[in-house]
């Protein structure tokens, strides 16, 4: 309990995260492979309306727009020497946005991968990226981050460098994965043997889960599975991308999530087992308001079945599980 969103949690039955910053980021001019974290420094305003239109739909939990600000990502924009200054003020701005909210708002410390796979696979040793990780935690927490926030993770050696990391920096921390391969993370694992890893770490996270991934409907899909793996007190996240991106108008990268089908989700990921639920890429304040709203207004019902989520989302890509679960 000593730490802010352990203690919401204490309080309410679900936590709302917040949505894409990166999508709002591009609607508000960002350019394509630019690196949006620097907006921190060159656009501080356009970084706290995003902040500040999640905080107005209902989010409890704002993540820093600093995903990539790792060295390692940072370096393929000649901008590596950056990483303190730029975590920093992300964390800065998001503290003044959340403090102003007149209500418990959390501020946590967006960490994204290296880029990179680790040895054997590739080049980065896991010190390497530990590290780089606890560099970028430790310049979060300076500018006021509460937690890190480490996501979109799919290797467990890169997510246990980075839990190393945040740890040495004094953050308690939040992790997720993204299961958008047949159910799989990209190096194969399954969600409920991904948080079974959480069981025996010597520091656990406050909450484990699933983020970006195919829409919706397949991160349900991880959901279920995660809750099979869960421990009775386990906090599970679940963060979804609004539905699957395509090309639009002008070369724009849209998403065909409408606000509907995010509040259908949310309430699902609840029903499901989720406590802190949020969106992923595509994901704006007008999707959170609606996932806000329909989780204030519908009770909470039995965990759904395969053909609801389908009924209300669309299909789920089959997977060993959700085969022997349909059989």
């Amino acid at each position: 309990m000593s730490n802010p969103l352990s203690q919401l949690l204490a309080k309410k039955d679900v936590v709302l995260a917040d949505g894409a910053m990166g999508t709002n980021l591009f609607d508000l001019g960002l350019a394509n492979g630019a690196a949006g974290e620097v907006w921190c420094i060159d656009h501080p305003d356009r970084v706290c309306s995003i902040h500040q239109g999640f905080i107005d739909a209902g989010a409890d939990i704002i993540l820093t727009n600093s995903f990539t600000a790792n060295r390692y990502r940072f370096k393929l924009h000649r901008i590596e020497g950056r990483v303190h200054e730029v975590n920093r003020a992300a964390a800065t701005l998001a503290r003044e946005v959340a403090d102003a909210a007149g209500r418990t708002v959390i501020v946590a410390g967006d960490i994204g991968p290296t880029g990179d796979l680790l040895e054997p696979l590739g080049e980065r040793t896991a010190q390497e990226a530990e590290d780089a990780f606890a560099e970028q935690a430790a310049a979060l927490k300076e500018g006021g981050a509460d937690i890190a926030w480490i996501e979109t993770m799919y290797s467990h050696d890169e997510l246990f460098a980075a839990i190393r990391g945040v740890v040495r920096a004094g953050l308690p921390y939040v992790a997720t994965m993204t299961f958008d391969t047949g159910g799989r993370t990209m190096m194969g694992m399954k969600p409920h043997d991904a948080i079974r890893l959480t069981h025996d770490l010597d520091v656990k996270p406050i909450a484990f889960g699933a983020n970006c991934g195919v829409g919706p409907a397949q991160l349900l899909d991880s959901v279920i599975g995660l809750k099979k793996g869960a421990s009775a007190d386990q906090v599970i996240v679940a963060k979804s991308n609004c539905g699957v991106p395509h090309i639009g108008k002008g070369g724009k990268i849209e998403y065909d999530g409408t606000p509907q089908i995010m509040a259908d989700y949310a309430c699902l990921a609840r029903d499901a087992g989720a406590r802190i639920i949020g969106g992923c890429c595509g994901t704006t304040p007008v999707h959170l308001r609606a996932m806000s709203e329909a989780l204030g207004a519908r009770a909470k019902a039995a965990a759904p079945s395969y053909s609801e989520i389908e009924r209300l989302l669309g299909p789920v890509k089959i997977t060993v599980e959700l085969a022997e679960a349909r059989a």
